[in-house]
């Protein structure tokens, strides 16, 4: 009876992984955030100019990803892409056959699907490195897509010695569609709820970006100065003045289908690394001669197509490839050094709390209390003795946190910028985007363009302010975290940042590089190591060494 049970078990997960996907592509007269965001664009107070609608939609344009081609409407699981079927080999050096300091390593990766056939299309989510786990070294690569299942990762040789490949399929093709069909069909999966307040009466309604307005009556929070909408149902009793306090409400669930959510499993086709077809090391010799020196140098030498991440490790310590050189800040009176006379204010998520925290606590600032939630703010810490003052503050709404903030502490970094003096006493350190996931991109380039009139204002009145905006990082995903926070998500939200301040006098702090090339293990929140290199970063940027010392 066992045996029979295993045999037809054995014969509906054949049947299962056979089955063809739907694919998940909304249409423009079916998908309800069309019309969700024309209410919110609507009501918000504000109309884009031409010049910003071009700019949105070149943004977008610059982001999307390939659609599904007409041939694989009928794909079935076992046709999409399987990690342990595919491989990479890193292609030959040239010339002498010698991999030298300053030159370029390419590996191709083959995509192929759980029955072993190669696939005849790109579009899968991959990520590699190159690491040396004796060296504590690491640098993340370029992966180009070819369009037709094959692949390049490239990377640049910084360190000499041992170097090993990895190569990371984070999601299948197929599972991209699933992930923007969530985002567009269900803006609202996430919900929010506020308490409305008046005396002894309470109400507690349902608060989002965009509400449907025919249900009930809203409340219209959309802020004037920047157009950032927000609304509430209205309380069957009370006023919309009557609101008290903000507070995340859940996430929906069970919104694909379990077929999709094969397309989501950790150890199978989630975040799994590939295997080399051959050595996936390789030993790296000294630079050779003429070669410029690539410490903090932004004029390394490399083969086309050029390669140029932000940074790597060498030692365990973040090195820049351009750019201010990073120093480390190992106790509290170097950073005591570095911020004495400073205001810092840090404006964001908890991935920029944790940042405030570390200096906190490394420096022995001592947190004044200001009666607020412990997660998120308003948090002030002080150092009469040196006048030092570090300043925290949430970004605004959307906040996703089950810790009540109170509705008058809910304010956008821009307002808060358009108060600031600035100067050389001030530091401003800004992080937008793990609450943005789950909002459109429409929506995630308005805020953005927000925060840069801001800090374009700011700069030019006080152009000696220190200005630092922090990316995204990658994380650890299963099937619900994967359509709340997809790497893939952060992925597209940092290529729209990077281009939307790029030329701009701020430092770029490269969090999505600084984990990816770390051997630690991906979190939202980055272990202390990663986080002590990226406040020295910091540091060094806002107290670089003067070149009359010689230090480059």
């Amino acid at each position: 009876m066992g045996e029979r049970r295993l045999k037809a078990e054995v014969v509906r997960e054949a049947e299962f992984w056979s089955r063809p996907i739907i694919w998940r592509v909304p249409t423009e007269k079916e998908s309800p955030i069309q019309y969700n965001k024309t209410h919110c664009f609507k009501y918000s107070g504000q109309k884009a100019s031409p010049e910003e609608a071009e700019e949105e939609r070149v943004l977008l344009d610059s982001i999307a990803w390939p659609r599904p081609p007409a041939q694989l409407a009928n794909t079935t699981l076992e046709q999409t892409s399987d990690p342990t079927k595919s491989t990479f080999t890193i292609l030959p050096a040239g010339g002498d056959g010698e991999r030298h300091v300053g030159d370029q390593l390419e590996a191709m990766i083959f995509m192929h699907d759980f029955t072993g056939h190669h696939q005849p299309h790109g579009g899968d989510f991959l990520v590699a490195r190159l690491h040396s786990p004796t060296l504590l070294a690491g640098v993340a690569g370029q992966v180009l897509d070819h369009g037709n299942g094959s692949y390049s990762a490239v990377f640049p040789l910084l360190w000499e010695g041992s170097a090993q490949v990895e190569v990371t399929l984070v999601h299948p093709y197929e599972a991209i569609p699933v992930l923007q069909w969530v985002t567009d069909e269900h803006p609202d999966r996430e919900f929010f709820h506020s308490l409305f307040r008046s005396g002894t009466v309470s109400e507690t309604t349902v608060c989002n970006r965009c509400l449907p307005p025919n249900q009930q009556p809203l409340c219209n929070y959309t802020d004037v100065l920047t157009g950032e909408p927000w609304f509430c149902f209205k309380p069957k009793v009370l006023g919309c003045d009557t609101r008290d306090h903000h507070v995340w409400g859940g996430e929906l669930k069970d919104l694909i289908t379990k077929e999709e959510e094969m397309l989501f499993r950790g150890g199978v086709n989630l975040k799994v690394s590939i295997n080399a077809l051959g050595t996936n090391s390789i030993d790296v010799l000294p630079e050779r001669k003429g070669q410029p020196d690539l410490n903090g140098s932004s004029n390394l030498k490399l083969g086309p197509p050029k390669v140029m991440p932000s940074g790597y490790y060498f030692q365990g310590e973040w090195r820049t490839l351009g750019g201010v050189t990073v120093r480390q800040f190992k106790d509290s009176s170097s950073i005591t050094q570095c911020l004495q006379g400073k205001v810092v204010h840090m404006f964001g998520d908890s991935t920029v709390r944790q940042w405030y925290g570390y200096l906190k606590d490394t420096a022995g600032i001592k947190e004044f209390d200001l009666h607020s939630p412990s997660k998120t703010g308003p948090l002030l810490a002080v150092d009469t003795a040196n006048n030092i003052m570090l300043k925290f503050r949430f970004h605004g709404q959307p906040i996703r946190h089950a810790q009540v903030t109170s509705a008058s502490e809910l304010r956008y970094i821009s307002s808060e910028l358009d108060h600031l003096r600035g100067g050389s006493g001030t530091v401003v350190i800004i992080g937008v985007w793990a609450h943005f996931t789950l909002t459109p991109m429409e929506l995630y380039i308005r805020r953005l363009r927000q925060i840069r009139r801001a800090l374009v204002l700011l700069l030019d009145r006080a152009p000696e302010t220190v200005v630092v905006i922090r990316t995204g990082n990658l994380q650890h995903l299963d099937v619900q975290r994967s359509l709340v926070n997809s790497d893939w998500y952060t992925l597209q939200m940092n290529r729209l940042l990077r281009t939307m301040f790029k030329g701009m006098d701020i430092l770029l702090v490269d969090a999505w590089d600084m984990v990816l090339a770390s051997h630690l293990p991906h979190d939202i929140h980055p272990p202390q190591p990663i986080i002590t290199n990226m406040v020295d970063h910091v540091l060094s940027y806002t107290c670089p060494v003067k070149a009359a010392q010689g230090e480059a």
